[in-house]
């Protein structure tokens, strides 16, 4: 008996003896994303971070917590991070016409209309999603239908790319934009001396400004949706690219309230007040939010012919397309970077614009460097320009989906030849042996689930192309996967906190009903979120 008894002293004893940690999640399949891509069973959490991953046994004997979770033999993965999206103007985007998915101008047409009909104490009626290269004749639209609907009420929709934008003609008399203008990097198209009400890049600014600001409530209301859509895709983090010091520092007050649990690693629109504010300020970094970058535009989109090209488009002989500004405005943006503590990160669509970006970047990185400075999207690329990604250390941040949207008719805009120089990720990859992936929502779908598909299989959600779009420029499952975590971490100087689950990191981590590792391609855009969490703590959890 008294052998018995000191059994079970000694046992309690041993127990005690034990590091405490706040929450063990075991019986899974964890894959920790670390140098060696190495597979866990159970993991430990204390105060929100990883104390330590290895196998049931040895987690299970070396900590003891309150709270134990059996993982069913879940798979586990840290937190996605989306390296290039638009956080706030996707919640924005909720709350607009979804014009995603239209087959003709006219179905766009009737959805504005029932919105309307909907909404009737809307002093402005806005949406977003149109693509013309998926109606018949692939031809922009004029805006004599919503002339005839909203005679009185300004209306104003933008383009899937967001490069792009019909307006009907009150809200062209209330932004002020008259027959014959023309603006620096845009285009305000006309037709028989008649305007259309397309305007491209730069040309819609007016109309924008003209929209009134939301409330702090609204704006609240936006986030909170956006953010709720995340958490259930498994997104615990997200780059937003391009914000003003005001919507900053909103962001910053809802994180501290509480009221946004979001990670936000934001870059700063090219702004003068922007620029003029945070220089002086230089980076800022929370517990939730970074602000340590700078996103440049220099060009538009391939959709909308205005990405800049070397050559003129193949279906419009006459057009190479623009830059949004100078180059002596970029050469000055990347002189005042250099020398702070911000990385520069420039919207490049075409050849001609990547160009012209990698050799201002070049002049001023003076070869291979650890700024980490950008190029987002670097979608076409001349054969003879990959190299300077690698010699001075430039990232490429990517959006494989993009590859997968624009396939349908970026050879025609581009032509064969030029098309092989486009989407290249595997050979971007290759520059510095890293590269980030993002999915640029609203401007594509926020699923990450998408994003794996597009960037392994090369395919998109409809299972086209057989044998994938140009699929020598895949990326492997494992390459993948760290594009989704760790290397997008990396990309905004983040991966000593987040994008892997090792000791020491945020506990950001999913639990996902399916091995992304080994499952076949039909299953892959089947796979769910069971739970997503942050910092340690569940943020949702699949009902």
């Amino acid at each position: 008996m008294r052998t018995f008894l000191f059994s079970i002293l000694v046992l309690a004893l041993t127990a005690c003896g034990k590091p405490s940690a706040d929450f063990i999640i075991h019986n899974a399949v964890i894959y920790t994303v670390d140098s060696s891509f190495s597979v866990a069973s159970a993991m430990a959490i204390k105060d929100g971070k990883i104390l330590a991953t290895g196998s049931n046994e040895a987690i299970m004997d070396a900590y003891r917590a309150d709270s134990i979770q059996d993982a069913g033999g879940a798979t586990i993965f840290p937190g996605w991070i989306d390296a290039h999206a638009h956080f706030v103007g996707y919640g924005q985007s909720l709350f607009k016409v979804n014009l995603f998915g239209t087959k003709t101008w006219e179905e766009a047409v009737a959805r504005v209309k029932d919105f309307a009909n909907q909404h009737p104490e809307l002093t402005w009626i806005e949406g977003r999603g149109w693509d013309q290269n998926k109606w018949p004749g692939k031809q922009f639209p004029d805006n004599r239908l919503l002339n005839e609907l909203f005679p009185n009420k300004p209306v104003v929709l933008t383009r899937i790319d967001g490069h792009a934008s019909i307006a009907n003609q009150e809200a062209l008399n209330r932004a002020g934009i008259r027959v014959g203008q023309t603006i620096e990097g845009g285009a305000i198209l006309e037709k028989n001396g008649q305007l259309t009400g397309v305007l491209i890049d730069n040309a819609d600014n007016a109309v924008y400004q003209s929209i009134p600001s939301v409330t702090a409530a609204t704006f609240e209301k936006f986030l909170s949706a956006a953010q709720e859509n995340c958490f259930q895709m498994g997104l615990t983090s997200i780059t937003d690219c391009g914000l003003n010091n005001q919507v900053v520092m909103q962001i910053d007050s809802l994180q501290k309230a509480g009221k946004l649990a979001m990670r936000l690693n934001v870059m700063l629109s090219d702004q003068d007040e922007n620029l003029s504010i945070w220089l002086k300020r230089g980076p800022y970094t929370t517990d939730r939010l970074r602000v340590g970058s700078f996103k440049v535009y220099a060009d538009g989109a391939l959709g909308s012919r205005g990405a800049c090209l070397l050559n003129a488009y193949n279906d419009q002989p006459d057009w190479k397309g623009f830059l949004l500004r100078s180059p002596a405005h970029y050469d000055s943006v990347a002189a005042l970077l250099i020398q702070s503590g911000f990385q520069m990160c420039t919207h490049a669509i075409g050849d001609s614009a990547n160009r012209a970006m990698l050799n201002i970047y070049a002049k001023y990185l003076k070869g291979t460097t650890d700024k980490r400075w950008r190029i987002e999207h670097a979608q076409i690329v001349h054969p003879n320009d990959f190299n300077l990604f690698g010699a001075s250390g430039i990232i490429p941040s990517v959006q494989p989906t993009h590859a997968t949207s624009d396939m349908y008719w970026a050879g025609e805009r581009l032509g064969a030849d030029r098309l092989k120089g486009g989407y290249a990720y595997q050979q971007l990859l290759q520059q510095n042996g890293w590269i980030p992936l993002g999915t640029d929502f609203p401007v594509e779908d926020i699923s990450p689930y998408k994003t794996f598909l597009a960037s392994v299989f090369r395919k998109d959600a409809k299972g086209y192309p057989e044998g994938g779009f140009q699929f020598e420029n895949a990326l492997t499952r494992e390459q993948t996967i760290r594009g989704m975590t760790i290397w997008a971490a990396k990309a905004g100087f983040q991966e000593k906190e987040i994008g892997s689950l090792e000791p020491g990191k945020k506990a950001d981590f999913i639990l996902l009903s399916a091995n992304l590792m080994k499952i076949p391609e039909s299953e892959i855009l089947q796979t769910n979120v069971r739970a997503t969490y942050l910092g340690g703590k569940c943020v949702y959890k699949a009902k």
